[in-house]
């Protein structure tokens, strides 16, 4: 099979299964953390590893932000959102944050889940896991990208052509034509408001454990972080659930 046609398919598969990436995560993070605290003499306390957890926690909400900024704007049924059964764009989304990037939520995701890498405290697990993101998820874009440029042909190309896939390079921001909706972020994004806040409150948690020094008075930051968000996830799967207050015509 051609080359191309190998990383398409590949890219199709992996959409597929994109969400059990973050499980993989946890369970290979929880380990390295683990070891850190309690089998790695000192490495806890270097100051590479306290650096490390205090940017993955500024990266962590940063990646919230970005996903939020994103879907804010996004309208419904646009290249900004696909579904389990494959690809889906009525619209081509080259405004707001898609001005500065093609892929948005795919750099929000990683600033998620790098800051939870960084909150083991290894620089070499940050390491291999952005290498790892960026193998798995370089496959889905290039899969994506091959729909949307069959779709909306010399207008996905002339976009395309002037903005990176995934690191910005300039900052010409275009202003969305539509007003922000925080129905749509309230509806869409509650699952990795309340993931991010309980994982940074289970990691500490665990390092605790890990290092003979559990102590919720210390950790009480990060648990009352998930209490809070876990609530707001129950009230808002039940609005979604059992009322329309969260539904928004066009979006």
């Amino acid at each position: 099979m051609p080359l191309q046609e190998e990383l398409k398919k590949q890219g199709d598969y992996l959409f597929k299964f994109r969400s059990h990436l973050p499980l993989v995560l946890l369970l290979v993070g929880l380990w390295v953390k683990i070891y850190q605290e309690g089998f790695s003499a000192g490495a806890n306390e270097s100051i590479v590893a306290e650096i490390l957890e205090v940017l993955g926690i500024i990266a962590g909400i940063s990646g919230l932000i970005v996903r939020i900024w994103t879907v804010g704007y996004t309208p419904k049924d646009t290249s900004g959102r696909n579904t389990k059964e494959g690809q889906l764009a009525e619209v081509l989304n080259i405004t707001g944050l898609y001005s500065i990037i093609r892929n948005p939520l795919y750099f929000g995701n990683y600033l998620m889940w790098v800051g939870i890498a960084m909150i083991t405290g290894n620089i070499w697990f940050v390491l291999l896991f952005t290498l790892g993101f960026w193998i798995y998820y370089e496959r889905i874009i290039y899969a994506e990208e091959s729909f949307l440029r069959l779709k909306f042909g010399n207008i996905y190309m002339n976009w395309a052509s002037e903005t990176p896939a995934f690191l910005p390079k300039h900052l010409n921001y275009r202003k969305p034509e539509i007003a922000f909706s925080w129905k749509k972020v309230l509806k869409k994004e509650k699952n990795g408001l309340f993931a991010l806040f309980l994982l940074f409150s289970v990691f500490g948690i665990v390092g605790d454990i890990a290092e003979g020094e559990l102590s919720f008075f210390e950790e009480r930051l990060s648990i009352f972080g998930a209490l809070l968000t876990g609530t707001i996830y129950l009230v808002l799967k039940y609005l979604k659930s059992h009322t329309t207050v969260l539904n928004e015509i066009g979006r």
